[in-house]
């Protein structure tokens, strides 16, 4: 028995992962943002707590440049679809 052929995504799944591209981008630029001022500022300690901030820049570049590019090889229509 052969598996039945997948519908189309219809607008809203479309719209949706419009949405979970963008809010990664967002939140990968909220962390670098908190990582900087974590790095730079007095919020920690004073002189700024670079082995906080450092770390945490780097995962939020990494998640708002990465993220998007892998929930959109995820989300790629094969091709002969």
């Amino acid at each position: 028995m052969s598996p039945a052929p997948q519908l189309p995504p219809d607008d809203t799944v479309w719209r949706n992962r419009f949405i979970t591209i963008n809010l990664t981008r967002i939140g990968g630029t909220i962390i670098v943002l908190v990582g900087l001022y974590l790095w730079h500022a007095d919020g920690v300690r004073e002189g700024g707590a670079i082995e906080i901030g450092l770390p945490m820049a780097l995962i939020g570049l990494a998640i708002s440049f990465l993220g998007p590019w892998y929930l959109a090889r995820k989300w790629r229509t094969p091709p002969g679809q």
